[in-house]
């Protein structure tokens, strides 16, 4: 699976779903690009399920921090749209996602994750003892993460195994270092935040950081 960091995001438009039952096309670079916004799109494996309305309102909590960094956050997922507002409409001490404001796209057909490389995909292995065909995988999506600047480029990505969370604070300390990079030209060393020193790009900035720290 190739990278997409450093690339722009693939320009294809999706099929989503908001609080209201709005049924409308969301295409992700030129969120980017138009609005001159940086973009979070977080994929979950599937609607209805245990991990996933974890870290959906784990974003949805977060979501005035993002708009303080001129980010959208778009959650995605290979359900259908009507299985969204479905899981939209079911409140959240029942295992729903009641109360997110945020779009979702519903990639159905797979054409946006496929090209991400980020399908956990079904396969089929043969099993001697019973001399029948496995269905292994469940043609849905692994944890992936895509930060996107305002140009439409794809500045950080992440996939989390099925079972692991997401944090979400660390998407926010990503943007801020992204955006410092963006505005001064510095470097941002390991374990960088918000207000810490940042470096310059070449030698002698590396020398002096270490000297100091």
């Amino acid at each position: 699976m190739a990278t997409a960091v450093g690339k722009k995001f693939p320009n294809l438009a999706v099929d989503a779903m908001n609080e209201l039952g709005d049924t409308f096309k969301v295409n992700v670079l030129e969120e980017a690009q138009k609005n001159k916004k940086k973009v979070l799109l977080f994929w979950y494996p599937k609607d209805f399920t245990f991990v996933c309305p974890t870290e959906l309102h784990a974003f949805q909590e977060a979501l005035g921090e993002f708009e303080k960094r001129n980010t959208v956050v778009i959650g995605a997922s290979c359900d259908t749209p009507e299985v969204h507002f479905a899981w939209l409409s079911t409140a959240k001490d029942n295992g729903g996602i009641e109360g997110i404001t945020y779009p979702l796209l519903a990639d159905s057909n797979r054409n946006l994750s496929e090209v991400l490389g980020i399908l956990d995909i079904a396969s089929e292995t043969f099993n001697e003892e019973t001399e029948t065909y496995i269905k292994e995988g469940d043609n849905v999506t692994y944890r992936a993460t895509y930060l996107i600047d305002e140009e439409g480029t794809v500045f950080h990505e992440g996939v989390n195994h099925m079972p692991v969370g997401r944090n979400v604070n660390e998407f926010l300390r990503l943007i801020d270092a992204y955006a410092h990079v963006q505005s001064h030209g510095e470097v941002c060393p390991a374990n960088w935040e918000e207000g810490k020193e940042a470096m310059s790009p070449d030698a002698k900035g590396t020398a002096a950081y270490l000297a100091k720290n």
